[in-house]
């Protein structure tokens, strides 16, 4: 373990913002800005219920996660063909640059767009393109991992999963996410054993605002190798035990968790608990669009409200680094350049 040495508390902002690190849990379409809504929806002739851009920011004022999900719907109407998939896309990895993200693995719901008459194709030829320019111009790695939508039937994403085979070589993993409660992980244990069969990564949102047994489903059922979420864990002794027994990675969205209303407040969050007692937590921006953040800010508002140290800041972007999927050697170059970035604080420069 790296010896995080003493570094001045007033240098810890800047000292989140320049450390170099994984962000596992962004929703490709909820990193789609109001303005670009906006400019999208005028470029393909879509109407929007909105008479402004600050009309639909004022909108973001959600109740729970289904109250958030029916505009997020909405906002990705607009996306339509290969070059507005893109475009977000793009978008997020400018941001994800100033931000000092070296490795993004994005989520995407192509049940959203393939309901609507998009291709397939589209969907993901534009954000795989966005992907490798990402790599060769931002020099960001980044992959794809398809979610399904658990509020429809696993025969469905079981189609969705065969639709998007031709394009197996575009994603690395599959993911469950939208609406939690009432729709258990169990009820997807045969479209996650056929993507294991593919070779294909598995993760899962559980423990948001479904309970602790939606975590023991996804981990035995679905054999996942990252729990999206798990802030319900810490309510069950024998799994927060396992959680650290295994180094079963979460991530964890603390300014979405506020957002939907998880948590009252954020100084009220248990990300400090978790990662305190051992569980391989990490931090990030989940729909950043909707939530009021991307990954600095989250970790920037949380380090404030939490009072979180810099050996909690190397904790969690090394943990962000290590349950990544990327080549082992990616990961030692990028936990290397997190050591300098250390060092470089502590001796002041």
């Amino acid at each position: 373990m790296f010896k995080v040495h003493a570094i001045a508390p007033h240098r810890l902002p800047d000292l989140l913002s320049a450390m170099p690190k994984a962000e596992l849990h962004i929703h490709i379409e909820g990193s789609l800005e109001p303005e670009l809504i906006f400019a999208l929806a005028q470029r393909n002739g879509v109407p929007l219920p909105y008479a402004s851009v600050q009309a639909l920011r004022s909108a973001y004022a959600f109740s729970n996660l289904q109250s958030f999900l029916d505009l997020y719907y909405a906002g990705a109407s607009v996306l339509l063909h290969e070059q507005d998939f893109y475009d977000m896309a793009w978008a997020y990895f400018q941001k994800a640059k100033a931000d000092h993200v070296v490795r993004a693995e994005l989520f995407f719901d192509p049940q959203t767009h393939t309901a609507r008459g998009v291709p397939m194709g589209a969907v993901i030829e534009g954000l795989r393109r966005a992907c490798d320019d990402a790599q060769s111009q931002l020099g960001i790695s980044a992959d794809l991992i398809l979610c399904f939508l658990r509020h429809l039937s696993e025969a469905d994403a079981l189609e969705t999963l065969e639709e998007a085979m031709p394009w197996r070589a575009h994603f690395i993993g599959v993911g469950l996410d939208s609406s939690e409660v009432g729709h258990p992980p169990e009820k997807f244990a045969r479209v996650f054993a056929r993507a294991r069969e593919q070779g294909l990564h598995a993760v899962a949102h559980a423990g948001e605002e479904g309970p602790p047994a939606y975590i023991w489903s996804a981990l035995d059922v679905l054999q996942v190798e990252r729990i999206d979420h798990g802030v319900q864990a810490i309510h069950d002794a024998a799994l927060m035990q396992r959680l650290v027994d295994t180094q079963m990675p979460l991530t964890v969205c603390p300014l979405s968790n506020l957002k939907l209303c998880v948590f009252k407040d954020l100084a009220e969050h248990n990300l400090g608990r978790m990662l305190d007692a051992g569980v391989r937590v990490t931090l990030n921006s989940d729909d950043p669009a909707y939530f009021g953040g991307y990954l600095n800010d989250n970790y920037l508002q949380t380090f404030a409200a939490l009072h979180l140290s810099a050996r909690q800041a190397y904790q969690l972007a090394a943990n962000s680094i290590e349950a990544s999927f990327a080549p082992e050697a990616d990961k030692h170059r990028w936990l290397h350049e997190l050591e300098h970035t250390f060092e470089r604080f502590a001796e002041g420069d």
